[in-house]
């Protein structure tokens, strides 16, 4: 099922409290669950899956609670400015944002765990998000994330969920080995995760990685199987354990917001290209790092928003939509894109 009438719905049409957002809202879920059904339906890789874009939101609230924002990435700021396209994105991909001139992105920094009140130094704050919304002249908009971390920390969702909850069942006062300490001890590729994980200076000195896979196709029809890397222009810079410490609980933030007050901070956008071999449809395996990079373009980030509450809480991105020669390979975006309007209506 394409979901492109459902970004040019939420591009074209304001939401702030009106009969319009409610209804916003309710397409959202009813988008969510035909999307599921769509999407098991359509993929054989979804054939044996258990969850639902349902029951992966509520493992996110098992884990970290439910506070009525994100169920994930919870805490984070958010900057606009603008993206530039890369000549050379368009040996990969028609899609039409390569064609043009600049546009207007917003963008979003977060910590990972779905709760609001995370200190940035905390050891669930990583890894730490960055999401791009470019605004498409013609209305379809264009949604990235990206993690601080070269994989995911399981291969598909449903594995996910049950760490989740095992997270969620191992609150203070639970005798050890707690749930979480057995899920680990069990998954070896969980455990090196969670163990390699780094911390940044700043939101500006990481570099990001798009963990899910995508099938690029350029106008000659020849087709790619990529995932996204955003790169820092001012390098990558990241924390002992002590540094992180004496860290405050806002630094983060702190500091990116005093950086576009200098200075815009800038990021390329690649695309790394998958060859024989790479595991397209496994997240928690990194691609090496001898596989070809193409730059799609650049993010210039120069301001926060007029009104960051607002635009927080009105905010949705949508990172397995298709568009023309950019399509999901990896079936967890098809799960990442119907559970987040569940998420996005729960927060309203």
């Amino acid at each position: 099922m394409s979901h492109r009438p459902f970004s040019r719905f939420k591009s074209r049409y304001p939401m702030a409290g009106s009969v319009r957002h409610h209804a916003f809202v309710v397409l959202c879920a009813a988008l969510a669950w035909a999307g599921s059904v769509a999407a098991q339906e359509a993929s054989p890789q979804a054939g044996g899956a258990r969850e639902t874009p349902l029951s992966m939101v509520n493992a996110l609230h098992t884990a970290f609670g439910d506070h009525h924002a994100r169920a994930v990435h919870t805490k984070g700021v958010m900057l606009e400015g603008t993206f530039e396209p890369a000549a050379e994105a368009r040996t990969v991909t028609k899609e039409p944002i390569f064609t043009g001139g600049p546009l207007t992105i917003v963008a979003r920094f977060s910590l990972f765990a779905g709760v609001p009140d995370l200190p940035d130094n905390a050891d669930g704050a990583s890894p730490a998000g960055f999401a791009v919304k470019i605004k498409a002249a013609d209305g379809d908009d264009f949604d990235i994330e990206t993690n601080q971390h070269n994989g995911f920390i399981t291969a598909t969702f449903d594995e996910f969920a049950v760490f989740l909850r095992a997270l969620g069942a191992s609150g203070p006062g639970v005798p050890h080995p707690t749930p979480v300490e057995k899920y680990v001890a069990a998954h070896p590729g969980v455990k090196a995760f969670l163990e390699s994980r780094t911390y940044p200076v700043s939101y500006a000195q990481a570099t990001y990685f798009g963990v899910n896979s995508l099938k690029f196709t350029n106008a000659q029809g020849k087709s790619s199987y990529v995932r996204y890397r955003l790169v820092p222009r001012s390098g990558e810079h990241y924390l002992t354990p002590d540094e992180r410490k004496a860290k405050s609980a806002s630094y983060l933030q702190d500091d990116i917001l005093q950086r576009i007050g200098k200075a815009p901070v800038v990021f390329d956008w690649y695309v790394q290209i998958a060859e024989a071999g790479d595991k397209i449809e496994d997240p928690s395996l990194a691609w090496p790092d001898s596989r070809k990079l193409v730059k799609l373009g650049t993010f210039t980030l120069n301001k926060p928003p007029a009104d960051p509450d607002t635009a927080q809480r009105l905010l949705l991105f949508l990172p397995g939509q298709p568009h023309p020669g950019v399509e999901a390979a990896d079936p967890m975006l098809i799960m990442r894109n119907t559970a987040y309007p569940i998420s996005f209506g729960q927060r309203q």
